[in-house]
């Protein structure tokens, strides 16, 4: 049985964009200094640790997890269709 590779990527994208949004806006509303969340603005474009770059960065989340979803179905796939071919 094949992954859907869109469906996947949806999938991956909204958990790690809803992750990263809620441990952003945690540490915003405990009033930490989010030296964790502020690395993230190197590879984030736009990206500051605020009420504001917390959505710019569960924007990149999602598109990340989006692409990283699609290549993680598409290699279930052939690695699925390579181990059950002859069954």
């Amino acid at each position: 049985m094949d992954l859907r590779r869109r469906a996947f990527g949806l999938a991956l994208g909204i958990v790690l964009a809803l992750m990263f949004l809620v441990g952003n806006y945690w540490l915003l509303f405990l009033d930490s200094q989010g030296d964790f969340f502020s690395k993230f603005s190197s590879f984030f474009f736009g990206y500051s640790f605020s009420w504001l770059g917390a959505l710019i960065g569960s924007f990149w989340s999602f598109v990340y997890g989006f692409f990283i979803g699609v290549a993680l179905a598409w290699l279930y796939n052939i690695i699925s269709r390579m181990i059950y071919r002859n069954i």
